[in-house]
């Protein structure tokens, strides 16, 4: 499918194939979610919370009745919880595809930590992801699938260097957030460059869905409920920012447009808002050095290197 011809309301046709989202019950996950599933392809819904996963699904079908979806119970900043959902989902048929979305968006004011001892921002956003990642990268193989890292605009305009990734000295919230997503980028382009190396038939990409606010989303049940003064403030913004809705446009092209590529960047053509485009990342996200040094902190701090041997030798199943 030609990039201007692209539609996000004509999907390819999905039928068949197996997806899993982090972070499914509201925003970019959700609407990520309903727009896989209608365009047929089976959606893993995960989340923390089950009564806001069933509420989320349930929403789906609303929109989309004849959508396959499940629920998995996922949280991102638990080392433990994303071990469980990853054995749940292996041995299954093959997974097509992986969206790397689940994250903290307003960091606590004060530091906190997880269970794991980890910086929750950064627990949440970055080190979760790659752990969920790794442990999925068999049947990503088998499904000879993609992965995608949800990135952010913030990084072009603080780009921090993650010297001390999990902020033990000088936490500031926005630097929290700013640091993760620096983060995720570069590992989601360090994951391309190694899974090349190893000859692993797997993608990885990053998306960013621009300035995307829930007051400017469609009101859905149980999933997007703005107050008044939220849809106020969102109205007013209106020039610089767009729905949830078209915000999880760029992350679904990533996933499924068949001309996308691993390695590369996809946001909304405005950068804040628009039809979705090739982007160009944070010059800091591009650093090879900064990326290998975040890769091997992760690996530490998980304790999981990725498989990439079982990986590169594994059967396509379907």
């Amino acid at each position: 499918m030609a990039r201007d011809d692209w539609d996000p309301h004509r999907l390819p046709d999905l039928e068949g194939r197996r997806y899993l989202v982090t972070g499914s019950t509201a925003g970019l996950g959700f609407f990520s979610s309903l727009q896989l599933a209608a365009a047929g392809g089976h959606v893993i819904m995960t989340g923390r919370n089950p009564n806001r996963l069933a509420a989320a699904r349930a929403a789906v079908l609303r929109n989309a009745p004849d959508a396959s979806v499940e629920t998995l119970l996922l949280d991102t900043s638990n080392l433990g919880s994303v071990r469980a959902a990853a054995a749940t989902v292996r041995g299954r048929a093959g997974l097509h595809g992986l969206l790397l979305n689940a994250g903290i968006v307003h960091p606590p004011r004060h530091r906190q930590t997880t269970a794991d001892g980890h910086e929750i921002v950064f627990a949440t956003n970055a080190l979760g992801h790659y752990a969920l990642a790794g442990e999925l990268l068999l049947p990503l193989a088998a499904g000879r699938g993609r992965m995608v890292w949800v990135g952010s605009m913030s990084t072009s305009m603080s780009p921090y260097d993650p010297i001390d990734p999990e902020l033990e000295n000088d936490y500031t919230p926005w630097r929290a957030y700013v640091q993760s997503k620096i983060a995720t980028t570069a590992l989601g382009f360090e994951a391309d460059r190694r899974l090349r190396a190893a000859s692993v038939p797997i993608a990885s990409l990053v998306a960013h869905p621009g300035f995307s606010i829930s007051g400017r989303t469609r009101g859905i049940v149980g999933v997007n409920e703005p107050t008044r003064r939220r849809r106020f403030v969102g109205n007013l913004q209106a020039p610089i920012t767009q729905s949830k809705e078209h915000g999880a446009w760029p992350l679904v092209r990533a996933l499924v447009d068949p001309e996308a590529e691993g390695g590369q960047f996809w946001g909304p053509s405005r950068v804040v808002a628009g039809a979705v485009r090739r982007a160009t990342p944070a010059k800091i996200t591009r650093d090879h050095e900064l990326a290998a040094r975040l890769w091997n902190y992760c690996e530490h701090a998980t304790g999981l290197p990725w498989p990439y041997l079982k990986a590169s030798r594994t059967r396509r199943r379907r």
